[in-house]
């Protein structure tokens, strides 16, 4: 998709699938397993919203949801497998800010189109990437490791879950904001397997997607936590401090988690798969279950106001660093 294109739809087309088709005679639905296509590799942040949105939708539903991990590309192979599929409500996507903005801006790799092809279920969460280093690495603080990797330059690397993800722009975001600093990018198939190297010490540092696995592995002793790209701290974890405090300006980099079916689902449906989402979202054990995983729900009320300004913002930080996802 062009990025002319992408941003002249404007913020009254970006969620054009929120009209779907008049509904259509069917069967009672769902009467086989729905399911939910994860883009990413098992247990990193992607997959372990997803499976609790899992959980809980069946709890509130009785429908057999069942998650299926396709990584690959920065979550577009799965996000095209979506696109693709029989608009039915059988098949569902847990997408991204990588697979609804990243890859049709700066990519490259996404065949489908971000807009056209989906309808927007509901918007789950919300939360930041980190900066993460395995515990060898001799800083304490960003302070620290910046000033570390500027007196060793090209000796450091960071994981990402792959190129062109929203972990790659993070990883090359900070290197600019941070005084464009010379370090290597090692792109991996996922939060999951970048967070194992990490912890094996095959990559120094990682700038993943803030989760549960991450938060237990950095209390664990793991991998040592030393800042999130937010506004403010999280809940989960208010004594990390943010890159802003210390001293990284504009190193904000918040990722959304959404709910999407292919583009065309019958009304009754949608309408289906939307209370079920409704009563997820508003459930007290959901929630915690989301700030355990330092993610917070979605409580914006204009989700088409805030996908528009993400295209803005990172058209905008693609174009001031040069990004090409590699």
């Amino acid at each position: 998709m062009k990025k002319r294109h992408f941003l002249a739809l404007g913020g009254s087309a970006l969620l054009s699938g929120l009209a779907p088709q008049a509904s259509l005679a069917q069967s009672k639905f769902p009467e086989r397993p729905i399911r939910v296509i994860v883009p990413f590799a098992p247990g990193g942040d992607g997959d372990i919203i997803g499976r609790l949105w899992v959980k809980y939708a069946i709890a509130h539903s009785g429908a057999n949801f069942v998650v299926d991990n396709r990584a690959g590309a920065g979550g577009a192979i799965g996000a095209s497998e979506v696109s693709r599929a029989r608009a039915d409500g059988y098949t569902l996507l847990l997408g991204t800010s990588s697979t609804q903005i990243i890859n049709p801006l700066a990519s490259g790799t996404s065949n489908y189109d971000a807009i056209k092809d989906f309808s927007l279920v509901g918007m789950v969460s919300i939360n930041p990437t980190c900066i993460v280093v395995n515990p060898s690495v001799p800083a304490n603080n960003l302070r620290e490791l910046i000033s570390l990797i500027r007196a060793n330059p090209g000796k450091y690397a960071y994981g990402s879950a792959g190129p062109g993800t929203i972990t790659n722009l993070t990883g090359e975001l900070f290197k600019l904001q941070a005084g464009k600093l010379d370090v290597q990018h090692v792109p991996y198939k996922g939060g999951g397997p970048a967070m194992q190297d990490l912890v094996a010490g095959h990559v120094p540092m990682i700038t993943p997607i803030m989760s549960s696995a991450v938060l237990a592995q950095h209390r664990a002793g793991r991998a040592r936590i030393l800042g999130v790209n937010s506004d403010a701290r999280l809940k989960a974890a208010p004594e990390i401090p943010t890159a802003v405090e210390a001293g990284v300006p504009d190193m904000r980099v918040q990722v959304f988690n959404a709910v999407f079916t292919p583009a065309g689902v019958p009304r009754d449906v949608l309408e289906f798969l939307r209370a079920t989402h409704n009563k997820v979202r508003n459930d007290p054990g959901f929630l915690l279950d989301l700030e355990k995983a330092g993610a917070d729900p979605f409580t914006l009320p204009d989700p088409e106001k805030f996908m528009v300004d993400e295209v803005g913002r990172w058209t905008n930080v693609i174009k001031t660093i040069q990004f090409k996802a590699s």
